[in-house]
């Protein structure tokens, strides 16, 4: 059974989801991100509406961030992409 849930990224920054457990995580964090911003119409107070928004959708990407950093094989690291495919095709060695 494999360690990591996400693996790095070929270009920028960040992971991508590489088990069924990467992805529940992914899955469940983008719905309770639905339902903190669904709910938030039932708070009749505009500030604890604003506090209920800010502290739930904050609390859920640190919480997202902390484990898929965690979680990925080699950490993050920004990836920069070659010239080639920068540009969305390969030099075949006729272009001129």
């Amino acid at each position: 059974m494999p360690r990591y849930w996400f693996r790095q990224k070929k270009f920028g920054y960040g992971a991508t989801p590489n088990t069924w457990q990467g992805w529940v995580l992914t899955i469940v964090s983008s719905l309770a991100v639905f339902g903190v911003i669904l709910a938030a119409p039932a708070i009749r107070d505009n500030l604890l509406r604003m506090a209920w928004v800010v502290l739930g959708l904050s609390v859920n990407v640190i919480i997202t961030v902390t484990i898929s950093y965690k979680k990925t094989e080699g950490g993050w690291r920004w990836r920069p992409a070659s010239s080639s495919e920068a540009v969305g095709h390969q030099n075949n060695g006729n272009d001129k």
